[in-house]
């Protein structure tokens, strides 16, 4: 049985982006933090390491303010690549991982791929969004709060100072313990490494929409011009169904339309053209039904498009 991996990162960046071989590296990971919990979501292990830097061995005034760490202490710490290898045989076959956000296991690929050690799937990786989870169960769904107002919310005080790894691991494995098995359905994708063919694309029903990430494309006009991206088919009753708004933009990178189903009401589709880490684009599709107050809304979204210069 597979395990629940919590972790953070903190990291430390330059006055600009490091290149080397072809990779590029925003920020530069000085330290790792995870809690590992059983299936029942028991805490069974911990791990902690700091990180010597490499690339930019000044601290940034902005991180220098936010993790409470000096070069003088990351001096102590293990180079990358010796630390990533011990937390990666230290979460064990298949784990399952926990981030507060989306940002920390791009950011750990990113290093990987940098520093030359292999990356944790050659397709988009499943993880749970704890921060997105939160809001879905204890908010609107679309907020996002800190970690620290969460934690405050519930109630839970461990007397770690927030900005260090392992205690923001603390913290938000604490908060994962708190939702429910069926929120948990409402896994996130990195898209470090994006679908190169069409059976590593991703595509799932979650229980109030669909998802589709899509292979890679060389130009926007292969995207709008795939029929599969662009169709609007009902993905309960898997019909082609008639476009009640055909698809617009409101600024070239987000695609909207809406369909009426005759079981199942007005499906709206919106298409989001993203760049890969190569340079070639992809598509995270989602479609959801709507009411009629909806529809209206996405009228007045056509129209005002309609109004806008064409990008």
């Amino acid at each position: 049985m597979s395990n629940y991996i919590v972790f953070d990162l903190e990291w430390n960046q330059g006055d600009a982006p490091t290149v080397s071989n072809g990779k590029t590296l925003n920020f530069e990971i000085v330290e790792i933090g995870a809690i590992k919990l059983n299936e029942k979501r028991q805490k069974i292990d911990e791990f902690s390491r700091l990180i010597k830097p490499q690339v930019y061995t000044q601290m940034h005034k902005i991180t220098g303010k936010l993790i409470h760490l000096s070069m003088e202490d990351l001096e102590k710490g293990e180079l990358f690549q010796d630390a990533a290898r011990e937390f990666l045989d230290w979460c064990g076959e298949d784990p399952k991982f926990c981030s507060w956000g989306p940002l920390d296991l791009r950011e750990f690929q990113c290093n990987l791929d940098f520093f030359g050690l292999p990356l944790l799937s050659d397709r988009p990786l499943a993880f749970y969004d704890v921060q997105k989870l939160y809001s879905l169960s204890f908010d609107d769904g679309k907020s996002r709060v800190s970690l620290s107002t969460a934690a405050e919310e519930k109630g839970i005080n461990l007397d770690y100072p927030f900005h260090r790894a392992l205690a923001d691991a603390a913290y938000t494995a604490e908060i994962f313990k708190l939702l429910s098995e069926r929120i948990l359905q409402r896994i996130s994708f990195d898209t470090y490494v994006t679908p190169k063919t069409k059976k590593q694309e991703i595509k799932i029903v979650f229980d109030n929409y669909e998802k589709y990430i899509s292979r890679e494309f060389d130009t926007k006009e292969d995207i709008l011009e795939n029929m599969e991206i662009m169709s609007t088919k009902c993905y309960i009753c898997h019909k082609n169904i008639r476009r009640k708004i055909k698809w617009f933009t409101p600024n070239g990178k987000h695609y909207y339309a809406v369909a009426a189903c005759d079981k199942h009401g007005y499906m709206k589709a919106k298409v989001r053209i993203k760049k890969a880490e190569d340079g070639r684009l992809f598509v995270v599709k989602t479609s959801r039904f709507i009411s009629p107050d909806e529809l209206e809304d996405m009228k007045a979204k056509q129209k005002k498009a309609k109004k806008r210069p064409t990008p």
